[in-house]
């Protein structure tokens, strides 16, 4: 692996929305403070937990001031939690991290090496999905790279693999939908960029949840219809389009799922 020189590159500012994660914020906190790269700011953002979630971040946070703490006054969802987030972040890069899933510990150092040397502004990377006590459930393979129209048929990229370089974007901020923000924010950026540029390697772990927010798959294809009209204002004839292509990839993740891993369509 090439090495990473810290003096070289701005640091990268960690979005984390917190809620009700008691039992994995510990682990996904570790993850990041044994990353090879050390040049980062983890912001959190707390929205109204009921458990002792905060607690848990705010004795991480008195032993390293890089481990930042927002509280939201009232429940907002993760979109406003995240733009929360983003809008205080000081890094040249924003990478997305869930209160409950985990970096491999060369993750940042792996990829911004592959965006520097690359000058990709735009990356996402391969996963593993977890179950909620730490088992494999396999590997998500992603594509090389995925443009604006092909990403309208299926999100490739999982949050916790994607970073944006804001030297070349500026900061952009996630749509204020309930569901679907961060497919959202991946199809805004890439109305300003070519490709977005996929690493094969697995740097992180998905954890799925039963009472994950994602779990309701006919909510999601709401949100996903509501995303094509509302957000991105698409004909009622091209949201039938690109939502037949998210259809039928939802059934082979189902049905097939070994062939939807090879076309690295698990999400």
């Amino acid at each position: 692996m090439n090495n990473l020189k810290e003096d070289e590159i701005s640091e990268v500012s960690i979005i984390t929305p917190l809620h009700n994660a008691e039992a994995y914020i510990s682990q996904t906190i570790g993850s990041v403070l044994h990353q090879t790269y050390q040049k980062w700011e983890l912001i959190i953002v707390d929205d109204v937990s009921e458990d002792d979630s905060v607690q848990i971040v705010e004795n991480f946070s008195k032993n390293d001031a890089r481990i930042k703490l927002i509280r939201l006054r009232e429940n907002s969802g993760a979109a406003v939690a995240r733009n929360t987030a983003i809008e205080t972040a000081k890094g040249r890069y924003i990478a997305f991290l869930d209160s409950d899933d985990v970096w491999l510990p060369e993750k940042l150092e792996r990829q911004l090496t592959f965006m520097q040397e690359n000058n990709y502004p735009f990356s996402f990377s391969a996963y593993e999905r977890i179950d909620e006590n730490g088992r494999s459930l396999g590997t998500v393979g992603v594509p090389k790279k995925v443009n604006y129209k092909q990403m309208l048929k299926t999100s490739v990229i999982g949050c916790l693999t994607a970073m944006y370089d804001t030297s070349h974007f500026g900061k952009v901020y996630m749509p204020l939908i309930r569901k679907r923000q961060d497919y959202g924010l991946w199809l805004k950026l890439l109305k300003q960029t070519d490709f977005a540029h996929g690493l094969q390697t697995s740097l992180g772990k998905y954890r799925i949840r039963r009472d994950s927010i994602s779990a309701n798959k006919m909510n999601t294809a709401t949100y996903n219809w509501r995303l094509y009209r509302q957000v991105e204002k698409l004909s009622f004839l091209a949201s039938c389009y690109y939502f037949s292509h998210y259809a039928v990839r939802g059934l082979l993740r189902t049905k097939f799922p070994t062939f939807a891993k090879k076309l690295g369509v698990m999400q």
